[in-house]
């Protein structure tokens, strides 16, 4: 798997993404016909590295739209999933490291990135510079995505053009959830 590289920022005029390569999403859960959640899916892609940084981290995880009971119904169930864990939707972003009581984790080490959320429990498959800036950060930026995206088919690359025009929608980052995840490591 190749990095995807996207600097998203959210300024006066809105979110900006830059992305530099492609990327596959992971598959989290295909029983979509046992949860209106459908396919769960997580991707990773980092900022660009400067000088002084190795960039800014982030994971996407959003449904295929391919639960039991449709793709609005999903977009309902994925809501209420992350408002039941403490986070709302589009209004700040949250940071783990200073707001209590949110139950999540991750843990980044041989390559992947272990995500568990009350709904998801995933490991994903990270390149070596997305590892290190998630190292020299100490934490990655989560993006859980209301809106199903069913174009990025895990398994399947998704270039660069797809990535930067759903990341980088409006719509899609009101409708999500925002935060800044700890890095936890193995002890050892």
């Amino acid at each position: 798997m190749s990095a995807v590289r996207v600097k998203t920022a959210r300024g006066k005029g809105g979110w900006s993404t830059s992305i530099r390569f492609m990327t596959t999403s992971n598959v989290v859960s295909s029983a979509r016909s046992a949860s209106p959640l459908g396919t769960l899916t997580v991707i990773p892609w980092s900022s660009e590295p400067s000088a002084d940084s190795a960039g800014t981290p982030f994971l996407m995880a959003y449904s295929l739209g391919d639960g039991r009971d449709g793709p609005e119904a999903g977009q309902q169930a994925m809501r209420t999933a992350l408002e039941s864990m403490g986070l709302s939707v589009g209004d700040r972003l949250f940071d783990l490291d200073k707001d209590a009581g949110i139950t999540a984790s991750l843990l980044v080490e041989g390559g992947s990135a272990v995500l568990n959320l009350p709904f998801l429990k995933v490991q994903c498959p990270v390149p070596d510079e997305w590892q290190e800036a998630a190292r020299e950060r100490g934490q990655v930026y989560l993006i859980c995505s209301v809106r199903p995206w069913p174009e990025a088919v895990p398994g399947q690359p998704v270039d660069e053009a797809r990535l930067r025009a759903f990341v980088s929608d409006e719509e899609m980052l009101k409708d999500s959830a925002h935060v800044l995840m700890p890095v936890r490591r193995l002890q050892g």
